[in-house]
């Protein structure tokens, strides 16, 4: 039988500090009716590095708020026309954060 050693968990990219992994908050209408109420959600657009777990750690220093789980999404980039030449914006992933029942909420304004 072989041994089982401890593998250090495995990172893409650099190493990366709290306000290099949330980028923007998202504020639309969708995101504002689901920051109020019981939902509880924010979105933000995020580094498309970053994990779960950094993005928890990253909102929780930087908003001083408790978070409950993480969701993301990898977004496509949308084909862009200028005169005649076509061309394509950035992919980027967005994060929608869910708080705690107890910790208060983000105020953005």
């Amino acid at each position: 039988m072989a041994k089982h050693t401890q593998e250090a968990p495995r990172t893409r990219g650099p190493q990366l500090e709290p306000h290099q992994i949330v980028l923007r908050p998202l504020i639309t209408e969708k995101g504002q009716h689901q920051s109020t109420g019981h939902h509880r959600a924010y979105p933000f657009e995020v580094n498309p590095w970053s994990s779960k777990e950094e993005i928890k750690a990253a909102v929780e220093h930087l908003f001083d708020v408790q978070v409950d789980k993480v969701r993301t999404q990898n977004r496509q980039g949308k084909k862009r026309r200028y005169r005649f030449k076509l061309g394509r914006q950035s992919h980027w992933k967005k994060a929608i954060v869910t708080l705690k029942a107890d910790s208060p909420g983000i105020d953005f304004f």
